[in-house]
């Protein structure tokens, strides 16, 4: 049953169950969605499992031959989201990796627990840094997983330090596809779909990127006269855009950037200790050469997350992606023009993200209240890329 329906722009979108919706559309370019990951965060009701084989199918029967889908799911139960969408025969193609600094860890403290069960006692250390009229008593490391909240304790059981989940620091987007017909070229050709814009999404960089003899890309910083090694090798149009699309996003965050440090040369010198005889002979301490893929973290595609303004006001929605990734998404995925299909759309960020890319958007939720607030953002986005236009 379709409790609204609204037109905005090129933009179609439907406050109903994806189920009913679905089986009326067709010649869909690409979907990209963030739909339930099964977790029931923060106790909502339709988080509580993540879509069966029958929604993946009936998206599968709508995308043209070739369409990309994009989904984003929990670290904990991308299996559970993976599986479905190959059983309704999509093929997987990769795994894309969105990593942010700034997840707060959910874990229970053990120590805390078994000193309740047992009875004992804990050591009042200072005050919760994160109570509003907390002021630290006493220098201390504060674990979440407290619930208690005005202060910081301590005990002395063996399980003091143990707690039962890790920091979130990262969410697997699932890249499928649906086959094709014929060859990747014929498909292209006849229904426009079947490849990823790899130009579309290059990585701006100040570095001269070339190709290695085995066909790989490699970057070459602009010294103070010029660079013989770029001139030796053809520059292609795209490489001039900058870096190679990778399977790794993130949000440019300071801890995110320790993981991946700076690099010179594109290769990194390793030292090798020696060793017992093997096939080759005996190994001698010595150093190596190792291929490394030259710059920082700034050689993947990065946004920070959904700040408020991102958000739109009034956005209540707890899962709110960052415009600028969505955008990325859809734009590697979706051929110019085309029609980007969202089923979980949420607070329609994906919709936003397609309007203000200049592509047509299909998006389903059957939450009311989320429906209202995914209206308004893409109204405004529609708004907005009018006036960027005129």
């Amino acid at each position: 049953m379709i409790k609204q329906m609204k037109k905005i722009g090129n933009a179609t979108l439907y406050c109903a169950d994806c189920k009913d919706i679905l089986p009326l559309l067709n010649d869909i370019d690409a979907c990209v969605t963030d739909p339930p990951y099964g977790l029931s965060f923060m106790g909502k009701a339709w988080d509580y499992d993540v879509p069966g084989t029958d929604i993946w199918t009936q998206v599968h029967d709508v995308l043209k031959p070739g369409a990309h889908l994009l989904s984003f799911f929990g670290s904990r139960t991308y299996h559970r989201g993976a599986i479905p969408i190959e059983d309704a025969g999509f093929e997987i193609r990769d795994q894309l990796m969105w990593i942010y600094g700034s997840g707060f860890p959910k874990s229970h403290n053990i120590g805390k627990a078994v000193d309740k069960l047992q009875g004992n006692e804990r050591e009042v250390v200072g005050k919760n840094p994160n109570s509003r009229s907390a002021e630290l008593q006493k220098k201390t490391v504060y674990e979440s997983g407290f619930k208690d909240n005005a202060v910081i304790t301590e005990g002395n059981s063996e399980w003091e330090g143990w707690g039962t989940a890790l920091k979130p620091a990262h969410e697997p987007i699932i890249m499928a596809r649906k086959p094709f017909k014929g060859t990747v070229a014929e498909n292209v050709l006849e229904h426009g779909t079947g490849g990823i814009n790899i130009d579309e999404c290059r990585v701006e960089t100040e570095d001269i990127i070339t190709n290695h003899s085995r066909g790989e890309e490699s970057a070459v910083s602009k010294g103070k006269y010029g660079d013989s090694k770029a001139q030796e090798t053809h520059q292609t149009e795209g490489q001039k855009l900058g870096r190679f699309p990778a399977n790794v996003m993130h949000d440019g965050s300071e801890e995110v950037q320790k993981i991946f440090p700076q690099t010179k040369s594109g290769k990194m010198k390793q030292h090798i200790e020696g060793g017992e005889y093997n096939v080759y002979g005996k190994m001698y301490p010595r150093d190596v050469e190792t291929i490394g893929d030259e710059g920082s973290a700034s050689r993947f595609f990065y946004c920070a997350k959904a700040s408020k303004k991102d958000r739109d006001e009034n956005n209540n929605h707890p899962t709110v992606k960052p415009t600028e990734l969505m955008r990325y998404l859809c734009r590697l995925v979706t051929p110019k023009g085309g029609v980007v299909l969202d089923p979980f759309m949420g607070s329609g960020s994906t919709g936003k993200a397609a309007i203000l890319s200049d592509f047509k958007f299909v998006g389903i939720e059957l939450n009311e209240e989320y429906f209202e607030i995914a209206c308004a953002r893409v109204e405004d986005a529609h708004k907005s890329r009018a006036q960027e236009l005129f």
